[in-house]
């Protein structure tokens, strides 16, 4: 009968094998890295404006919209308290 056993691998091999796993992780990281396209400063610039524009646009829609529903809340009190 053919004996099964395998031998586990010790606590130092087990560091060293971690330490292997993360130089590969920032070796990955790096060669990813220079594969990206980075923006120019004129697309940066311009995607800002658009951000700060929609986000302006957005927040003059909630406020109009918080106006008319207190409005319309309050005259719904008034009605009610004249009752």
């Amino acid at each position: 009968m053919a004996d099964n056993t395998t031998k586990k691998p010790g606590f130092f091999a087990k560091v060293k094998n971690w330490f292997k796993g993360i130089g590969k992780f920032f070796r990955d990281t790096k060669s990813e890295l220079k594969k990206v396209v980075w923006p120019s400063k004129s697309q940066i610039i311009n995607n800002s404006v658009v951000v700060l524009v929609v986000m302006i646009i957005a927040a003059v829609v909630i406020l109009l919209l918080d106006m008319l529903f207190g409005g319309i809340m309050h005259f719904v009190l008034e009605a009610a308290a004249s009752l």
